[in-house]
């Protein structure tokens, strides 16, 4: 994916956040793009905690394409995947994934809020621990604000 395409694809996923948060919903999102870096094959908004954003794409992109085709395809999120979405992804077999904002940012917006116990286990540790290589592109610099700000007082409220 080009840079364009990433930032492109990173705004979408903020909006399905959005979205989310709308709902009542923690939030996160996450969208499933093509092989040619531009089509949205799937999108989905955090459900609560244990159905995170990007677990719950990667079932259904599981359900739905080859896994030979999810190695070309790149799973796109706002923040960066804990480890059980990692893991989700890994073996639905997505061979790329991109997020805006990573971990530790997430721990200082939530602190210790008891609906969002964060991990310190950044996903490239999960992916290093499997026996293919999924790429990672992130965090994303240009983006991490936009993604951060998303979230910006809703932890208080909670």
């Amino acid at each position: 994916m080009t840079d364009e395409q990433i930032a492109q694809a990173l705004r979408r996923a903020d909006a399905v956040a959005r979205r989310a948060m709308a709902m009542g919903r923690h939030p996160f999102g996450a969208v499933l793009i093509a092989p040619d870096g531009e089509t949205v094959l799937a999108e989905q908004g955090n459900i609560d905690t244990v159905h995170h954003a990007e677990a719950t794409l990667a079932r259904h992109a599981a359900r739905n394409w080859p896994a030979d085709y999810l190695w070309q395809c790149t799973l796109v999120t706002t923040f960066e995947p804990c480890a059980m979405c990692a893991g989700t992804a890994y073996w639905a077999n997505i061979g790329r994934i991109v997020y805006g904002a990573e971990e530790a940012d997430l721990l200082a917006l939530t602190g210790d809020h008891p609906e969002n116990p964060t991990l310190s286990l950044p996903c490239r540790e999960v992916f290093a621990r499997g026996q293919k290589a999924v790429e990672v592109i992130g965090p994303v610099p240009a983006l991490t604000g936009e993604m951060i700000a998303t979230h910006r007082g809703f932890w208080e409220t909670r």
